[in-house]
């Protein structure tokens, strides 16, 4: 059997290897850029592209035992209370895209992206 050093050594060379090649993400809720192609029908009639803005990254969630009152309430069967916070959109824009119909026609369509990210309650809908 392997000593707990060695298994120690190991877990962290394969912690660190397994982040050799990608970016390092960075911590917390924060706008990132990604390419968006717009059409205007199914067939692609007119058509352009728009770097937009997503909310990516992580908050901060806990568990705890639930008090006595929320064990009574819920008939013992809510022994554990989770707050969870999720890395949502908080303010919008709006972002103008040209779009290519063929030949020298072009069309403008106005999109929505994210201007400021933060941690809030998370909530089913949003997902």
């Amino acid at each position: 059997m392997a000593s707990p050093q060695t298994l120690l050594l190991c877990l962290l060379v394969l912690a660190v290897t397994e982040g050799w090649g990608r970016q390092a993400p960075i911590p917390g809720c924060h706008l990132h850029p990604f390419n968006v192609t717009v059409r205007s029908d199914r067939q692609g009639t007119c058509q352009g592209s728009h770097v937009a803005q997503a909310c990516v990254g992580h908050c901060e969630s806990s568990a705890f035992p639930s008090r006595y009152s929320v064990l009574v309430a819920s008939g013992y069967r809510h022994n554990v209370t989770s707050v969870s916070q999720c890395c949502t959109i908080s303010g919008l824009r709006k972002v103008k895209v040209q779009l290519q119909c063929g030949g020298d026609r072009r069309e403008e369509l106005e999109i929505f992206t994210a201007r400021t990210c933060q941690c809030d309650m998370c909530r089913l809908s949003r997902y």
